[in-house]
């Protein structure tokens, strides 16, 4: 740090040392000299009496002095005027050394008053201290063909010392060696003009103009001059000549603060209260330079400690003038030299050069050289310019309008009024150049926690507790300054049980850092630092803010180790604590304020935050940006379970237990899953998962069920369908899925099976299928809210034709209606009921199937047959009645009719197919046109529909519509089933004793002659067939009394004709 301050203190040396003015030859007329001096000595300055022509005669001592100043062996201490003064207040062994009693009595003359006399000839010591021989002789050596022949032209030497002095230690080239001990004399002579600008010669002269034009109303004396010139160093109307000497002597003051009057003045009793104090024979000792004591005192200022207001103004002017020009750095000066040509030439002014460096150290220009960032670094930490933006000059004016607008509620010059910027970083109130100037800053910021002051306000008691921390300005090779917040954020999200918490206050502050760097991957060093190689692997060209972690964690398995851990952490930082996403948050406020505001407001988030986004993410409030950002969320979520913040929590235990070496959250889930499900169907006396575990695994089910992405497999295996399929469908809301879902039969092989298992998995626990839950949402608070989970479809289906039942609702039903009736497989409820009769009597449409295969409605087809042929047991005949019923209501609902019949539709029932409401129209289009059908699957099909609705009335919507008051006054006590009240109703329709409504007489009639055409195009395939047409047939009667006849024919013919075999006697039985 020492070596950041050595250029600015060799600087301001060079312009004290300018400031004196050599006077010529042992033969000068002292009187004439103290008269020209006296014209530039003004009138009222502090502390020296003024000097005018007639002073060598009113005052014989002073005058008598001069002369024997010249002489080898005059001494200030044996001058009469000066003696009570020096006998008072210096100690006598320093009487022999003229400047240690100049010193003397300089620094005494601020505590008590020294006699007037005295005063005016201390005065004109210093005013003509370089008459010294030893400064013309360093100076010919130094100063060859720089200063003109007549050497002691005005300041002329000094000022050539001075800047050889700063060459020196800038190690410029061609730079001349000077002594130490002529150094400490040029910085002695720096530090006792330092009061009264008129005491540097060189800087008056060059600035005589200047003074008039910005500082005319300044009084001379303390220092003031000096710093009024300083404020106006860069201004338009200064000179260049005024400029240059007043850098020389800000770098002087850059090496030893004495050099500044007023500085040493105001912090004079702070220094030495808070052991700050500097070496006097060492003044150019690490303690003498500006920036050991910026640090030292605003040490104690971080710590609560009192420094006088004044000290306080002092330091505030110097390290902004350490902020506006890179070159009181001699570090800067030396190391950033190639940088400052290559990338910030021409910049010089205001703290331009210096942001631009920066510019190149954040790696927005190319790479930096160490030693650069370094001395950058260290710079930032001795101006502090986290403590009061003004101190950045730069940056005070390029954010000037953001802080009027966004931040006029924070007291000027509060340290929040950072943090406030970088809250509205990357928002409209924000202009492009103060964005520029905040990220460059922030990133020296962050890369040392000490340099945010709130931050060390409230947790330098965390940080010694828990990181090992030293002092404010103590560094320490174990911890150094950027691994200290990484300490404490790894603290911060700790649970109870874990212990070594950070306090309240603090856990609040690493939050704001965190929410902070997360809009710029540059302000987190360790993640800059171990994945600069991946960032420009695979996010070159993400550079838009917020881009480069997301595409980090877009690539998570292809990042090298150790990029992957802090990643990997961040990440699961993130789960616990989503605001950390700023750009987020600020995306998806619309959302929050609306619909979480209630959990965005808790003080600690765990979690529900994100929960709330995500069951909100198609709320009409959710932007694109904020809806994106969401899903990126989920989806970098199943890379991992630890990036699950509350399924890590409830189900830790469950996955190292049960599914240890498993990552992937999707993994883990399909693992945890798989154990309930078998626990259930085995019933098992206890879960092996815990009920925490499996209420959030639930959670975890549902959200991965709401966008393909969230399963990998599933995405990978028909990413080709989705393009080919559902290009223009977007993915969330399970749109994607359901797309495939319905173009199901084009799907490849593989995508086919993972789409059949899905569905599979839905239609045992409806809760999973998202489209369905969503779209159904109220009718299942309507109709369901008593059912469980698992029977929501099975509620939905029986109130289906409800008049209050929701006409989307109703349409996806029909679509699960129809999955079902595809698969027996995928209606579980089927499945159960029949796991007896499908093996009895659909074993051969089982053996034909592959085990991948769907069995397109087959095996429902088989037992409606076999229902037709009342063989079935009495659970699952009561199952395929219900299928019956639906499907003779909705053509779409039987997959076979469907397949086989979908031309002869289209050509023979057109209008009745495009109806938006099905009640059978279809069926019974195509039963009245049996006739005209062509194909002979269809018709087949047709002829098995007249068959089945023999067996009930229920299965022909059309005739049992029709005939619904004969049947309640005909057949009011014949039961339903088994074709019974449908004998009724053809005994009613023979008896002419009874008559029947014209249209149920009419569409029996016609069920009369289809089942007539239906015996002779398809005869019956066996004895069961046939005892069925006889049983269900018109004639039964007829059919009946024929057979019975016959039978009895054969009994008479028995008896009347005898034995057809011998008989056989007793004794051949008995043998």
């Amino acid at each position: 740090m020492a070596d950041c301050i050595r250029v600015p203190l060799l600087l301001l040396l060079m312009c004290i040392l300018s400031s004196v003015h050599p006077i010529r030859g042992e033969n000068a007329n002292p009187a004439k000299s103290l008269k020209a001096e006296n014209l530039q000595n003004p009138a009222g300055g502090p502390g020296p009496v003024a000097v005018n022509p007639g002073a060598a005669e009113r005052n014989p001592g002073a005058g008598a002095s001069l002369p024997r100043r010249r002489s080898a062996g005059w001494k200030l201490a044996e001058e009469a005027v000066c003696r009570e003064d020096l006998t008072r207040l210096c100690p006598k062994h320093s009487w022999n050394n003229n400047l240690a009693v100049l010193e003397c009595l300089q620094d005494k003359k601020e505590e008590t008053e020294i006699a007037a006399e005295c005063n005016h000839l201390l005065w004109n010591y210093k005013l003509n201290l370089t008459t010294d021989p030893k400064f013309e002789s360093v100076a010919v050596e130094v100063c060859k063909g720089t200063i003109s022949e007549d050497i002691h032209s005005q300041g002329e030497v000094i000022a050539c010392l001075e800047k050889g002095l700063v060459r020196e230690a800038e190690e410029q080239p061609g730079a001349h060696p000077i002594k130490d001990d002529c150094k400490k004399s040029i910085m002695r002579v720096a530090e006792l003009s330092s009061d009264d600008f008129h005491l540097d010669r060189y800087l008056y002269f060059a600035c005589r103009e200047d003074r008039e034009r910005f500082c005319e109303n300044t009084l001379a004396g303390e220092g003031r001059v000096y710093k009024c010139l300083f404020n106006h160093k860069f201004e338009d109307a200064m000179s260049e000549r005024c400029r240059e000497a007043l850098t020389t002597r800000q770098k002087l003051i850059a090496q030893d603060y004495k050099v500044s009057y007023s500085l040493a003045k105001a912090c004079k009793s702070d220094l030495r209260k808070y052991r700050c104090s500097a070496d006097s024979n060492m003044p150019r000792a690490r303690e003498a330079r500006l920036s050991y004591l910026l640090l030292c005192l605003e040490s104690a200022v971080h710590r609560g400690r009192v420094v006088s207001g004044e000290c306080q103004g002092e330091m505030m002017d110097y390290r902004r003038m350490l902020m506006e020009d890179f070159s009181l750095s001699p570090e800067i000066v030396l190391h950033c030299r190639s940088e400052i040509e290559g990338h910030c030439s021409g910049l010089h002014r205001k703290g331009r050069t210096l942001h631009c460096l920066m510019r190149v150290g954040r790696g927005d220009m190319g790479a930096i050289d160490p030693n650069c960032q370094r001395a950058l670094q260290t710079l930032i930490q001795e101006a502090d310019p986290g403590a009061d933006y003004r101190i950045d000059r730069a940056l005070n004016e390029a954010c000037e309008s953001v802080i009027q607008t966004a931040c006029k509620h924070i007291r000027n010059g509060d340290p929040m009024i950072l943090s406030c910027l970088m809250e509205h970083l990357y928002t409209e109130k924000m202009v492009e150049d103060c964005e520029h100037r905040l990220l460059e800053l922030q990133y020296f910021i962050a890369r040392d926690w000490k340099l945010d002051p709130i931050l060390y306000k409230k947790c330098q008691g965390d940080a010694a507790r828990l990181c090992h921390t030293h002092g404010w300005n103590e560094t320490s090779e174990m911890m150094p300054p950027g691994a200290i917040f990484s300490c404490l954020y790894r603290h911060a999200y700790r649970s109870v049980e874990q212990g070594r918490r950070l306090s309240r206050d603090c856990k609040v502050e690493v939050q704001r850092i965190l929410h902070q760097r997360a809009l710029d991957v540059k302000l987190d060093p360790e993640l800059q630092r171990r994945c600069m190689t991946d960032l420009g692997k695979w996010c070159s060209e993400k550079t838009e803010a917020g881009q480069e972690l997301e595409c980090l964690q877009d690539h998570l398995e292809d990042l090298v180790s150790d990029c992957r851990e802090v990643v990997g952490n961040l990440t699961e930082l993130e789960s616990e604590d989503i605001q950390i996403e700023a750009l987020l948050m600020r995306a998806c406020e619309p959302v929050i304020q609306t619909h979480c505001h209630e959990v965005a407001d808790n003080q600690i988030d765990t979690g529900d935050l994100m929960d709330c986004l995500v069951l909100n993410k198609h709320q009409k409030e959710m932007n694109e940006k904020c809806a994106v950002g969401v899903t990126h969320f989920q989806l970098i979520q199943i890379k991992d379970f630890r990036f699950s913040y509350k399924f890590k929590t409830a189900c830790k235990e469950d996955v190292l237990k049960l599914c240890p070496n498993i990552k992937k959250k999707v993994d883990v889930v399909i693992c945890l899953s798989t154990t309930v499900r078998n626990d259930t169907l085995q019933d098992a006396k206890e879960q092996r998962v815990s009920v925490k575990c499996r209420k959030q695994l639930r959670v975890e089910e549902v959200e991965m069920s709401e966008d393909i992405r969230l399963e990998p497999e599933l995405y990978d295996s028909c990413k080709q369908d989705i393009k080919g399929l559902c290009q223009n469908v977007a993915f969330g809301n399970a749109q994607v899925i359901e797309c495939l879902k319905e173009n199901k039969r084009q799907l490849t092989q593989r995508c086919h099976q993972r789409i059949f298992k899905l569905q599979e998995v839905e239609m045992v626990d409806p809760e999973l299928d998202y489209q369905l839950m969503r779209v159904c949402k109220h009718m299942i608070r309507r109709f369901c809210t008593e059912s469980e989970g698992k029977n929501v479809l099975q509620c939905l289906k029986q109130n289906k034709n409800s008049e209050l039942m929701d006409p989307k609702c109703k349409q996806m039903i029909t679509k699960r209606q129809i999955t079902q009736n595809t698969d027996y497989r995928l209606n579980p409820v089927l499945r159960k009921a029949c796991k007896a009769d499908i093996p009895k009597f659909c074993q051969p449409i089982l053996n034909k199937a592959t085990p991948d295969s769907e069995l397109e409605g087959q095996v429902i087809s088989c037992l409606k047959l076999k229902y037709a042929d009342q063989r079935l047991s009495p659970d699952c005949e009561d199952q395929i009645r219900v299928i019956l019923q639906e499907s003779a209501l909705d053509y779409r609902l039987d997959p076979q009719l469907q397949i086989h019949c979908t031309q002869e539709i289209s050509r023979l029932c057109p209008e009745e197919a495009a109806a938006q409401e099905q009640t059978g129209q279809v069926e019974e289009c195509l039963k009245v046109n049996l006739l005209k059908i062509k194909q002979e699957g269809c018709k087949k099909e047709v002829l098995n529909m007249l068959k089945e609705s023999k067996a009930d009335i229920f299965v022909d919507p059309v005739l049992h519509t029709a005939c619904a008051l004969d049947i309640k006054h005909q057949c009011a006590a014949i039961p339903p089933g088994k074709g019974r009240q449908m004998s009724c109703l053809m005994e009613a329709l023979q008896d002419k004793r009874v008559r029947l409504q014209p249209e149920c007489k009419k569409r029996l009639q016609d069920r009369i002659d289809m089942w007539s055409y239906a015996a002779k195009v398809a005869p019956a395939e066996g004895f069961s067939d046939l005892a069925m047409q006889v049983m269900t047939s018109p004639s039964k009667n007829y059919i009946l009394t024929v057979i019975g006849a016959g039978v009895g024919l054969l009994f008479v013919m028995g008896l009347l004709c005898g034995r057809f075999t011998k008989r056989v006697t007793q004794e051949l039985k008995d043998r």
